[in-house]
């Protein structure tokens, strides 16, 4: 008889435990998880912040205004012929560093 009382002595016991692990969850707004399974619930908590950040930095006309983009990419391809003026621009395909390595 002893241990059938003791077998219900536990049985209350881990039902008192989970009563009160469940009200500790409701009154402090902890996630019961009982499983111990991973879950976001950590990440989720967390303020998002994209939106904030994105409120910190100008608004940005490059991306809107095809015209600045226009004259960005002129200034871009004028200043690549003075460098190939100079003979500091890229080079042609097939004669670069590594093509000149292989060739010695």
């Amino acid at each position: 008889m002893s241990a059938g009382a003791g077998g219900l002595r536990q049985l209350l016991a881990a039902a008192v435990t989970k009563g009160v692990a469940e009200a500790r969850a409701a009154i402090f707004g902890h996630v019961l998880n009982p499983s111990g399974k991973r879950s976001a619930t950590k990440l989720l908590r967390k303020k998002l912040v994209g939106e904030h950040l994105a409120q910190w930095y100008p608004y940005d006309i490059k991306r809107d205004d095809p015209l600045v983009m226009a004259r960005e990419e002129k200034e871009r391809l004028a200043k690549l012929e003075m460098r190939k003026r100079r003979g500091k621009g890229p080079p042609k395909k097939g004669q670069g560093r590594r093509a000149v390595k292989r060739s010695k």
